[in-house]
């Protein structure tokens, strides 16, 4: 089966799983997020919270560790991900900037970083991969096949005409 078949079987299988879990899947998330603001969290205690969470920028300092572990340079990194130097170092140097999620997808395949490596980068700038959208799926689908040339993923994407990760 090459890699198209592949993608089409997973898209199906994932596109109509997600859609009968969704229900329940929020539930149990809403129960969490109660018990957690019930039982971790005493009144005045949510400005504290808030303040360390805000003050920590567990995306930049993320990147830059799985950078660091890889022993990678920087010019490799962004050169890979076809993100333009100036931008790479507005991530490096700006606490408070916010990239795109197309970006840290981007910088995710250049560093060839497993599914659940993925999903933590993305998650500590406050993004996911939720299987309810194609591309989504696809950029799943290319990860745990560790599928990491954005020429072959921007052709899966614009094949079931998605939003492309590079211009």
């Amino acid at each position: 089966m090459n890699i198209k078949e592949k993608l089409k079987k997973y898209l199906d299988e994932n596109l109509k799983e997600e859609k009968l879990f969704f229900g329940a899947e929020k539930r149990s998330m809403r129960y969490d997020a109660d018990t957690f603001y019930d039982e971790m969290l005493a009144p005045g205690d949510i400005d504290v919270y808030i303040n360390q969470e805000l003050n920590e920028n567990k995306f930049q300092k993320l990147l830059f560790k799985l950078i660091d572990d890889r022993g990678l340079k920087d010019s490799d990194v962004y050169n890979k991900a076809q993100i333009d130097r100036r931008l790479f170092s507005k991530i490096r140097s700006d606490e408070n900037y916010h990239p795109s999620k197309e970006t840290i997808i981007s910088l995710a395949c250049s560093l060839e970083l497993s599914i659940d490596e993925l999903e933590e980068l993305l998650s500590s700038a406050s993004y996911s991969l939720p299987k309810n959208n194609k591309f989504d799926l696809i950029i799943r689908f290319c990860f745990l096949e560790k599928i990491y040339d954005l020429i072959e993923i921007n052709n899966l994407l614009n094949e079931y005409h998605c939003n492309l990760l590079t211009k």
